[in-house]
C-alpha cells in the first residue's frame, strides 16, 4: 500500500477522465502525485474543508496537470493552482494554513520500470498501456521522487480578490493584482511593456 491510503486512486482517476477527457499514464501520474503531496502536507479533503488551505503550484502542461486539478480541486480560476513553465513532470503542494510544502516528481526511471512490470505487453504497441498499468500499483518511492520545499507568496498571489486594479496608459486596458510595470509615467501593461505573447 502507498503512503495515500485517504484516497480512493480508482475514484480519482474516474474525475479525472471527466477533466481530461481520457484515460492516460499522464492521468495516473497526477492523481498519484496529488495523493502523494496532498498526504505529506496534512490536506485529507481538498475539495471541502480544506480547500481554502491549498495551493498548488504546476511544472508542466501535460495531461498531468489536468489529474492534479481533478484531485485536489485547484484551478488558475481560483487562484489556487499556479502554473510555473518549467516543462517538469512535477508538482509542489503548499498547505497555506501549517506552511508545509513538498514538491513531487516523477521519476523518469518509472518508465523502463513500467515496461518490466509488464513484459507480456509488446513494446510497440502496448507501451502505455503498460505504463497505464503499472503506474497504478507501482511504490511511491519508485515512481517518484520528493523534496521539502519553503514557499513565500505575495499577497497578491493568494487567492481571493484583486488586491488592485490599475489602468495601462498606453492601452488603457485594466491590469489586476500589480502585474503592472512601474514607469515614471504611470502603469503599463506587460504587453504594452514588450513582454506580450501576442
Amino acid at each position: 500500500m502507498n503512503n495515500t491510503g485517504i484516497f480512493d486512486l480508482e475514484n480519482l482517476l474516474e474525475e479525472s477522465v471527466k477533466v481530461h477527457g481520457h484515460l492516460c499514464p499522464g492521468q495516473v501520474i497526477g492523481v498519484r502525485m496529488s495523493m502523494l503531496g496532498l498526504t505529506s502536507i496534512g490536506i485529507s479533503d481538498p475539495k471541502g474543508s480544506d480547500r481554502k488551505s491549498l495551493i498548488v503550484f504546476v511544472e508542466m502542461d501535460r495531461c498531468a496537470t489536468d489529474a492534479v486539478q481533478s484531485a485536489t480541486g485547484c484551478s488558475l480560476g481560483k487562484r489556487s493552482m499556479k502554473f510555473m513553465d518549467f516543462g517538469k513532470m512535477a508538482a509542489t503542494f503548499f498547505n497555506i494554513n501549517t506552511g508545509k510544502a513538498i514538491r513531487v516528481l516523477a521519476r523518469d526511471e518509472a518508465r523502463d520500470l513500467a515496461k518490466a512490470m509488464c513484459p507480456d505487453m509488446p513494446e510497440k504497441k502496448d507501451k502505455y498501456a503498460a505504463q497505464l498499468e503499472a503506474y497504478k500499483v507501482m511504490p511511491d518511492k519508485d515512481l517518484f521522487e520528493t523534496m521539502r520545499v519553503e514557499i513565500s507568496l505575495k499577497p497578491e498571489d493568494m487567492p481571493g480578490r484583486p488586491l488592485a486594479r490599475v489602468k495601462c496608459i498606453k492601452c488603457g486596458e485594466h491590469v489586476q493584482d500589480r502585474r503592472e510595470i512601474s514607469t515614471p509615467n504611470g502603469p503599463i501593461c506587460k504587453p504594452c511593456g514588450g513582454l506580450g505573447y501576442y
